[in-house]
This record gives C-alpha cells, structure tokens and sequence, in this order.
C-alpha cells in the first residue's frame, strides 16, 4: 500500500509541475491579433520594416534572397531588389533616408536609397549577420549569439556590444530585431517567442509568446519579422514562409502564466500542429 502512495504521489507531483507549476522570471505577455494581412509564404523572411504606409521585406537563401517594397496587405510588390546568387540576405533596417542590409556568412552588408532600392554602398561586418534595427542613433545587430552589436551609422564600425541575458542566464539565437518604445525585441530563433531586452543594461524585461497564432510547421519555417508602426501603435509579426502578417495593438497585451507544458510548446509545438 505505501508503495502505491508513494507512485501516486509521484504521478501527481510530476502532473503539478507539467501542467501547473509556473517558474517564469520575468511577465510573459501574449498578444491576440487585430488583423490578418497577406504575406508572400514564398518568402523567407529575415527583416521586416514599416515607414510610410509601405512594408520593406529581406529574405533569405542563396539564389533567393532579396529586397522588396510592396503595399501592405497586398500582393503588388511596388520595388524589389535581388542580391546575387552567392548571398543569403538576412535582417534590415531603415536609418533615415537608407535601407541596410546584412547577410549570413559572406561579411557583407548593403546599403540602398530607401525611396528607390538603388544601391549606395557595401560594409563589412565580422562574423555572421542575423537581425538589425536602429535606436535613431545607432545601429543594432544580432549574430546568432547572446550579444547585440552597436554599428556607427555612418563607418558602419563597431562602438560597443551588450549581453543578453534572463535574470543572469544568456539569451543566445537572438535573431531578427525590432526597436519599439526604447526597447529591442528580438525573435528567438528556433522559439515561438519574442524577448524585450533593455538596451542599456541587456537585461530581458518580458517575454511576448506567438504560439497563440504561430504559422510553424516545420524546422525552419520559424517567426521571424518584427516591424513597428509608431503612429497606430501596433506591430506587424510573420514567419518564414508564412501566409499571414499579424497585426498587434501594443495596447492590447495580456499577461499568461505559462507551465512547463507551455513553455516546452513554444519550442515544440510545430510537431503537433
């Protein structure tokens, strides 16, 4: 008989800490979406950007890549630009009148006019390029690691780099970036989650969690596409060769408590969808 209390005693503890027990260290927020628009499922996406009522996209894979403009929502692509077969495009940012660029493993990054995808110049970058956003002042790149790079706008050299990190513990696959409202948010390669980082001190503030409305199917076909509209106060989310772009009101954010299970899921999910 003890021993039988004793495995139901186990069953239930292991039940408590899967489905109950919550750890999180920082709020985690989800978001439900206000609007579904188009998104070209063709693409794999690496940066997203808003200005001026315009979506400004970079995808990825060699032979693939490109830069687009295209109306949001819709499917008239209004510009685009293709790099050269030998470059896998990565993430993108609009710093004032300039598109930049980076790529994966070639060292590379482009810069081009905003209004018309003309090329102006090349930088070098060391190492890998994964996401980029700009703080007005700066530029601010991720490599894959737990570190955000500072770029001088203007010599594209580094200034500076920050460690990511959650109560202490570092946040590596940081992918593509956003800055929104003073902070950086950062899409977690491999994770339908999105972590809001303090640029000041790289301390990660909350957690925003996709898995409510994650397109993912595959390995690859992750979230990754973070770009803010300012004036209506929303954000536009998608994924690599996802159909949809989702709308979120920065307003409308509520606060979960996620379990191991929901925490596995953001992860793991993909299988079971």
């Amino acid at each position: 008989m003890n021993r039988l209390l004793l495995i139901l005693l186990f069953i239930v503890t292991v039940l408590y800490l899967i489905f109950l027990w919550s750890n999180e260290e920082v709020p985690v927020y989800q978001f439900n979406p206000v609007e579904q628009l188009y998104h070209d499922k063709n693409l794999f996406t690496q940066g997203l950007e808003y200005k001026n009522g315009l979506l400004y996209e970079g995808s990825g894979l060699r032979g693939a890549s490109e830069l687009r403009v295209s109306q949001i929502g819709s499917e008239k692509i209004l510009q685009r630009r293709f790099l050269e077969k030998k470059y896998f495009g990565e993430g993108i940012t609009i710093f004032k009148d300039q598109v930049f660029q980076l790529t994966w493993q070639s060292g590379k990054g482009f810069i081009y006019d905003v209004n018309t995808l003309e090329l102006h110049d090349e930088f070098s970058i060391t190492g890998e390029g994964w996401g980029l956003t700009n703080d007005g002042q700066r530029l601010i790149m991720s490599n894959g690691s737990d570190r955000l790079i500072f770029l001088d706008p203007n010599s594209l050299k580094p200034t500076g780099e920050l460690l990511v990190n959650l109560k202490g513990k570092p946040q590596f696959l940081l992918n593509e970036l956003e800055y929104i409202n003073g902070d950086v948010w950062a899409n977690i390669w491999k994770s339908d989650q999105i972590v809001i980082i303090d640029p000041s001190s790289g301390k990660v503030k909350s957690i925003v969690d996709l898995s409510n409305f994650s397109e993912r199917k595959r390995r690859h076909d992750v979230s990754n596409g973070i770009a803010f509209n300012e004036e209506q106060n929303t954000v536009y989310l998608t994924g690599k060769n996802w159909s949809y772009i989702y709308v979120i009101r920065l307003d409308q954010k509520k606060k979960i408590n996620r379990n191991l299970f929901s925490r596995a899921y953001t992860r793991f999910g993909f299988l079971l969808r």
